[in-house]
């Protein structure tokens, strides 16, 4: 068997060109957006996106090789398969073409922003220089409409990745797109690869958009319950005095959109594996690689052919429950970093996660079914490798009903355990809020920029994720991974079910600012979101 160096891989291909080395590690990316308002100051005394701490460590990483990448996200006309809808995308496909990078390469993509109203690019689960990761009003200026911007870091660690806007409800658009950073050194062989992308759809349907989504779930439900809020304890938060309930990471231009289409407020979902309450979106569409689940994309491959699985949840408000269709599969990776090699039937994916596996196909047609987990509805693709009728949209594979791996089993590979240590300093962040008045938080308080969460370059930093609402939320680390448990794997998004408490710990060495926050894109945008950052 093979272990090519650019493999073949469904749909997009390499989007990637140019070469030459970077001469200089520069202070940050080549800016053409304008005279934008530049990020709110925080409390003094800690380090800024723009810093000599962030130059410092971003050398560290030796980049290598630049990769030269245009991108533009534009408004455009989407095929959905059988339904086209009126979007905004990174070109004209869904999802976006795909970047391709070796470990070790500078990546320098030149974002054009056609768009109506200023956007980002946030770097899911990169380590990367801090004025790089994309998130207006903290680490940059917003990229306004008809401007530009250059993203420039070093990719150091081989894994998948996507990226997306962090800005408003955008990223439940078609914005997004998968980032390959290959190994050089490739432990695993096999013949081919297929990155697959998850999705909920609602924009262009029926009238509906992610911010009349927003809207309307942000009138709540009504009532007072407020499923466990806790009010009390600021965790170690520094935030200067400020009222986060007023404050929004919205750039907004224009007011609050009104809802049009069909109610998309949920009602009645519910799933076991989460604890309850499944989500709060009525998407009328769930896709595999920008299709539906009545015209699939099809993957073709030979009988006996060893497939590289890249599994990747960019959804706005579902899990997915995976699985391919008489087949198991060998879990390698979990958010990029591998882990001791352990077989499913399937997996289970919130937002913002990623999982690669590895199958031997079979001889025949299979779906790679992706239940949307809770909403009785499913996505899926198909796997050719032989003559025959592909199974129907209902056909639904036993193996979703089989033994399902999480991540709190897998084991963390030997080359990038987390050693053993106690924390040096322990950060709690309460989940708070309920659907009844939609006012997701964290500790009780909304989103604002100017706060801060406290650590310092060299400690063993505990994050303590307290659910005490009645939802489950995916929380998500900017710039760092964490391990789950001791020897457990890691990761940048895990999943925190309803009145459970997740602890997690990671070693504090990428100074900056940075985000944490539910990626429910709706409960992030309502004010599940808050700033870790390093003391000077």
């Amino acid at each position: 068997m093979r272990t090519p160096t650019r493999r073949a891989v469904l749909g997009t291909g390499i989007a990637v060109a140019g070469g030459g080395l970077l001469a200089a590690c520069s202070g940050s990316g080549m800016d053409h957006s304008g005279h934008g308002d530049k990020p709110p100051a925080g409390p003094a005394g800690y380090v800024s996106p723009d810093d000599k701490e962030v130059a410092a460590a971003e050398a560290k990483r030796r980049p290598g090789p630049v990769r030269k990448v245009k991108l533009t996200a534009t408004p455009t006309r989407l095929d959905l398969g059988g339904r086209t809808v009126s979007s905004w995308a990174y070109g004209d496909a869904l999802p976006g073409k795909e970047v391709r990078v070796t470990a070790g390469d500078t990546l320098a993509l030149t974002l054009a922003n056609h768009l109506p109203q200023p956007t980002s690019i946030h770097w899911h689960g990169l380590a990367l220089r801090n004025d790089m990761d994309g998130t207006p009003g903290l680490s940059q200026r917003p990229i306004k409409a008809g401007a530009s911007f250059e993203y420039r870091f070093a990719a150091a660690h081989p894994g998948t990745y996507w990226f997306h806007p962090h800005s408003g409800v955008q990223q439940d658009r078609g914005l997004y797109a998968p980032l390959i950073v290959e190994d050089p050194k490739e432990p695993l062989s096999y013949d081919k690869e297929w990155v697959v992308v998850l999705d909920d759809w609602v924009d262009g349907v029926d009238g509906s958009t992610p911010d009349t989504v927003l809207a309307e779930l942000s009138k709540g439900m009504g009532g007072t319950d407020h499923d466990g809020m806790d009010m009390g304890g600021s965790g170690g938060m520094d935030h200067g005095g400020h009222d986060m309930s007023q404050m929004s990471m919205t750039t907004k231009e224009s007011p609050s959109p009104k809802p049009s289409g069909p109610s998309r407020m949920m009602m009645g979902a519910t799933s076991d594996l989460l604890g309850g309450d499944a989500g709060d979106v009525a998407y009328p569409y769930y896709l595999v690689n920008g299709r539906t689940a009545d015209d699939p994309q099809t993957f073709r491959a030979r009988p006996g052919d060893r497939i590289r699985i890249r599994f990747i949840n960019a959804g706005g408000d579902t899990a997915f429950r995976v699985a391919l269709g008489g087949h198991r599969m060998t879990v390698t990776h979990t958010d990029g970093f591998p882990v001791e090699h352990a077989e499913t039937d399937a997996l289970l994916l919130g937002m913002g996660e990623r999982y690669d596996v590895l199958v031997t196909a079979k001889d025949g047609a299979f779906p790679l079914t992706a239940l949307a987990e809770g909403k009785k509805q499913s996505a899926r693709a198909i796997l050719r490798t032989g003559g025959g009728a592909a199974p129907e949209p209902s056909a639904r594979p036993e193996e979703l009903d089989g033994k399902l791996l999480r991540a709190g089993r897998l084991k963390a590979d030997d080359s990038v355990r987390l050693k053993s240590g106690r924390p040096d300093r322990t950060v709690k962040l309460r989940l708070t809020g309920s659907m009844a008045r939609y006012d997701w938080a964290l500790n009780g308080k909304r989103y604002d920029p100017t706060q801060r969460y406290p650590v310092r370059t060299g400690e063993r930093v505990r994050l303590s994720f307290i659910n005490g609402t009645r939802m489950w939320h995916p929380m998500h680390l900017h710039g760092h991974t964490f391990a789950l448990g001791d020897g457990g794997p890691r990761k940048d998004t895990a999943i925190v079910l309803p009145g459970q408490t997740l602890d997690v710990d990671f070693d504090a060495d990428n100074p900056g600012l940075w985000m944490i926050h539910c990626h429910n894109v709706y409960h992030a945008e309502s004010g599940m979101m808050t700033v870790l950052g390093y003391r000077e």
